[in-house]
């Protein structure tokens, strides 16, 4: 073979493998991106059930492709805390047996017959209509969805033709005695189980080097005793990219990459001592045969069916050699209570973005509950101050600000990926709500310091300003309710219910001052006292205000747009009838009891 030809046949490989890569990733990311999230959410949710962990362990990698991709997704929900070593196991195993989904679909290409159906099953015939269909839906639609499944019809399209570039490629190699020989020294399992290992390392895709090889077997006389030790190598060679992933994780995150690579070698040399023990006792004939690309299936299928259901019982020794390999120490336990809460931002999220915003959606919906917590927490010490309970409230306002800083942060890095409309749209609301939960909280901060200098200057309200206040409270707790539930579904309606009572109040806060200067004038109150209703007021109706921002951000964001003045300047000038309505319903639900001064 001159230099000539051999350069256009190595071009020819690598382009071709390049193209299948490539192929693999495109369709990888665009099933990723259908899932929009919710495949992980639910994986992070059925871990509690160990087989049907396996089983979605199984479904997600057949889905998306990749078993790389599953176990990095694992990584990173261990590494976060959705997710416990225990119940990352199961995930894993069924990974190994779904990623075999792969080579049976590249097994197609083996498809031969004069029968015109039939021969229609072979990508050749089928792939170029893929590629034209995908390449319109991907630049002609204008929806989201059709876009993603354009994406994943030229993803399998790019990927069976790399396929075919590369058995085209290989094919004058059949007739070359120096290749035939070095394919021989494959037949050494050590040799055959290294090379599967080193070059699944260097493209880090088991898929691949199956797909490699069986694009191989296509052209070139591929026997059995070689295929075999390769897929096997492939195995181990697959945790490459779950260890590398777990560089720079915690503690737990390295022990899950571990517990892939553990089981996989314990897989590989198991299979390579019991089968090539038999083969020197009974010298299977079956090994000189001519391999297809369907028997290179159903080797790498074979292996994982009857290695990890076997493995599942004994799940926890695999879990009992990370934690000996990587202890526990006291370090790592104060780590964990200090991040506790904020783990579920995981870097590892951010490569596939509908799943990490899920991730930061919930970890807001977790800071606008801690501010919940916060307000309910000060209002009690006002009229019953307690040291532990004020101490509570100056903690739960910091970890605010840290979910603050995060959160933001997150979201950024999030907004640098392509979107959805639809995650476009969460994430504005996100970027817009997290700062008015952190400025609730400082609020409440505020009627804690209040609280805490009427305790200490023993001052209290007069039974009927500690009337109005009650009734003050209670819509502002009220509006507080309405705006998290609002926030938590992104729901539309409820929104629209808060600024009416936002208005309402307003009303409270003036009314209420108003008494006060009365009694004020009458000597029935003092100036002290004064202050103290004025500013846990002007907190009340400032935490309103902002209730009514989250409100005015799920309607806005919701309509594509975000004016929040502007839209409230619009719904109180036009004052429509059930804006009114409802103003009213809550005037009479608030209503501050009659007096006589």
């Amino acid at each position: 073979m001159s230099s000539i030809e051999m350069f256009s046949l190595v071009a020819g490989v690598v382009g071709g493998l390049a193209m299948f890569l490539y192929g693999m990733n495109v369709m990888s990311g665009g099933l990723t991106k259908m899932a929009g999230g919710k495949l992980e959410s639910v994986l992070a949710s059925v871990t509690k059930h160990p087989f049907i962990a396996y089983l979605f362990g199984v479904g997600v990698t057949a889905l998306v492709q990749s078993s790389s991709a599953s176990t990095v997704m694992v990584v990173g929900l261990v590494n976060s805390g959705i997710m416990t070593l225990k119940q990352a196991v199961s995930v894993i195993l069924g990974a190994n047996l779904g990623t075999t989904f792969t080579a049976w679909l590249l097994s197609l290409n083996a498809i031969s017959s004069d029968n015109f159906i039939i021969n229609l099953l072979k990508p050749a015939s089928f792939t170029p209509f893929l590629a034209l269909a995908g390449i319109g839906l991907y630049m002609f639609s204008k929806d989201e969805k059709k876009k993603n499944i354009g994406t994943i019809l030229l993803g399998f399209s790019v990927l069976m033709f790399g396929m075919t570039s590369m058995s085209s490629a290989v094919s004058p190699l059949k007739e070359v005695d120096s290749f035939k020989a070095f394919l021989t020294t494959f037949s050494n399992p050590i040799v055959g189980f290294l090379v599967g290992i080193a070059f699944t390392m260097i493209i880090q895709s088991s898929a691949g080097t199956i797909g490699v090889l069986q694009a191989l077997s296509l052209s070139v006389k591929v026997r059995y005793s070689m295929a075999i030790p390769v897929v096997i190598g492939a195995e181990v060679g697959t945790c490459i990219t779950a260890i590398l992933s777990s560089l720079g994780a915690n503690k737990n995150g390295k022990r899950t990459a571990l517990m892939h690579l553990y089981f996989n070698v314990i897989k590989a040399v198991s299979f390579m001592t019991i089968f090539y023990t038999l083969n020197a006792i009974f010298s299977f004939e079956f090994m000189n045969d001519k391999i297809g690309m369907v028997g290179i299936a159903g080797i790498h299928t074979l292996v994982n069916l009857i290695a990890t259901p076997l493995m599942l019982p004994f799940a926890e020794v695999l879990v009992k050699l990370a934690l000996k390999t990587i202890p526990i120490d006291d370090k790592e336990k104060k780590e964990q209570e200090e991040q506790e809460g904020i783990r579920t931002l995981d870097p590892r999220f951010l490569s596939n973005p509908p799943f990490a915003l899920e991730q930061a959606r919930l970890a807001a919906i977790t800071m606008a509950n801690m501010s919940k917590e916060s307000l309910d927490k000060a209002i009690a010490l006002i009229t019953e101050y307690d040291e532990a309970a004020a101490g509570e409230v100056d903690y739960l306002e910091r970890k605010i600000d840290q979910y603050e800083d995060q959160l933001g942060t997150y979201l950024m890095k999030i907004n640098a990926h392509h979107l959805s409309v639809t995650d476009s749209h969460t994430l504005s609301l996100l970027l817009h709500c997290i700062t008015d939960y952190e400025r609730i909280s400082d609020h409440a901060l505020n009627i804690m310091q209040k609280a805490k200098g009427m305790s200490e200057n023993q001052r209290t309200f007069s039974p009927k300003a500690q009337s109005e206040m009650d009734i003050f409270a209670s819509a502002v707790k009220e509006i507080m309710d309405l705006a998290i539930k609002a926030f938590e579904n992104q729901d539309v309606t409820l929104a629209k219910t808060i600024e009416p009572l936002e208005e309402t109040i307003d009303g409270i806060n003036m009314e209420v001052k108003r008494r006060h200067i009365r009694r004020l004038r009458k000597g029935k109150c003092t100036i002290e006292q004064g202050f103290d209703l004025s500013d846990i007021g002007t907190d009340y109706e400032r935490i309103a205000d902002h209730c009514s921002n989250i409100a005015v951000g799920i309607i806005e964001v919701n309509d594509d747009m975000y004016e929040a003045h502007e839209y409230i300047e619009t719904l109180k000038a036009e004052k429509s009838e059930n804006f009114e309505q409802a103003v009213d319903y809550y005037e009479r639900k608030y209503k501050l009891p009659a007096v006589k001064f």
